[in-house]
């Protein structure tokens, strides 16, 4: 299903659902980062809390001792008392102490993190502790901090320099601390699981509200779509009322309103255009219609000028028949008068029974050509027709033979007039 293909309604739906999951996913995420962020300041500021108290409890054991206070003589005062496993089973802390040299002096116990160079600082770590600047302007003192990770644990070494009453560092006071995410990770459990139940919530109430929401602002669109679908060209068209409308969904209204104005005067110059186009076909129509009789007139004419023979015992005969054809023709003349003077189609149908054999032969007597011949299967053939659209049929029709074949040497025109066995059908060819 491509997105475009999507109705309006159902992309206002889905785009709104979409936020609220995107919302929802992004605090997530960030909360993650917030938790873990204030976890590592969280260890980083405990561990810094506990170096301090432990050094301040060390400097008060060797302000107390009656031991020269010298580097070599460290691991005897902190012992003498036991003062070291006392200071590390409050704090809950190994303690390990070096020499400027990073050569172990003296330590509370084993710590988690065994190490081969538990008896050696690196050299690294003495460098980086020599050259790291002093914490405070009130404290001289120096703090180096190592980031190891063991199996998943993290754990971070902190070193730092032990001072005599001069601020000269004496010795080198180690610590190892294990990073315990498991309250911080239970707190983060505990949020994102209250999170989540409130976006749920919150995705119900936010699918409701989008459903309707989506059908009120959809609402207007769809009047307007419908209206727009009823358009038509040849009816007239209501425009659109639509009250409380938007100002995007006013502007629209008014441009189909506006557009409906116009669609009307172009039907309207259209209807006009149409009306005079059909005066022009049926003055042409009349036209031809008026030329198809004063043909034949001419032809009968013409053929009683060139046959008449005062002598002819059928002289009263032939005239009598040239006579009929004229008085059909003028009648269809008269007859097209009437039907364009009363702004009518062409004139009425008026069937009688007629013989459609006597009929063919009366029309075809006005040509006068010898290449025109007359075949009937029967002598009668009675049918009802109209008299006056009979013979203009046939005479258009021999019409057009004959201005086909012009210029043709030999040329024959066979005029046929056939019926089936049951006398129901019939055929005129040409």
């Amino acid at each position: 299903m491509k997105i475009n293909k999507l109705s309006l309604r159902t992309r206002i739906f889905f785009t709104m659902i979409l936020l609220i999951l995107g919302a929802s996913i992004l605090i997530g995420i960030l909360a993650v980062i917030q938790y873990k962020e204030e976890a590592e300041e969280y260890h980083k500021d405990r561990l810094l809390r506990k170096e301090d108290q432990i050094r301040d409890e060390i400097n008060y054991v060797l302000d107390k001792t009656s031991f020269e206070v010298i580097t070599e003589k460290i691991p005897y005062i902190l012992k003498w008392d036991k003062d070291i496993y006392r200071i590390a089973d409050v704090h809950k802390l190994p303690i390990k102490v070096y020499d400027l040299e990073g050569n172990l002096l003296v330590k509370s116990q084993e710590g988690f993190l065994t190490d081969s160079s538990d008896a050696k600082i690196p050299l690294r770590i003495l460098n980086g502790l020599a050259d790291t600047p002093s914490r405070r302007a009130d404290n001289p003192g120096k703090r180096w901090v190592e980031h190891i990770e063991k199996d998943g644990v993290k754990y971070q070494s902190s070193y730092t320099y032990i001072l005599d009453n001069q601020f000269k560092p004496l010795a080198i006071l180690n610590l190892p601390y294990i990073q315990d995410d498991d309250f911080i990770t239970r707190e983060l459990d505990e949020f994102l699981r209250r999170l989540a139940e409130g976006y749920l919530f919150m995705l119900l109430i936010a699918i409701g509200l989008s459903y309707f929401l989506s059908r009120y602002i959809t609402r207007s669109l769809k009047t307007i779509s419908d209206k727009m679908i009823q358009t038509r060209l040849d009816k007239r068209n209501q425009k659109i009322e639509i009250d409380d409308a938007s100002e995007e969904i006013s502007n629209l209204v008014k441009s189909y309103n506006s557009m409906i104005d116009e669609l009307e005067k172009s039907a309207a110059k259209l209807a006009q255009s149409e009306r005079e186009q059909a005066w022009r076909e049926m003055a042409k129509q009349v036209a031809h219609e008026i030329k198809n009789p004063l043909t034949p007139m001419r032809l009968t004419v013409q053929s009683f000028q060139r046959r008449f023979d005062p002598e002819d015992p059928e002289i009263r005969h032939k005239l009598d028949e040239y006579s009929d054809t004229l008085i059909q023709q003028i009648d269809t003349l008269s007859s097209i008068s009437s039907a364009f003077s009363n702004f009518a189609n062409m004139p009425a149908q008026q069937n009688e029974t007629l013989n459609v054999v006597f009929v063919t032969k009366l029309a075809l007597d006005i040509f006068n050509e010898h290449a025109i011949s007359f075949y009937s299967d029967r002598e009668e053939i009675i049918a009802k027709f109209d008299r006056t659209q009979l013979i203009r049929v046939i005479t258009n029709l021999v019409k057009n033979a004959i201005q086909a074949t012009a210029g043709v040497e030999n040329r024959h025109i066979r005029v046929e007039v056939k019926t089936d066995e049951d006398n129901d059908i019939y055929e005129m060819c040409v």
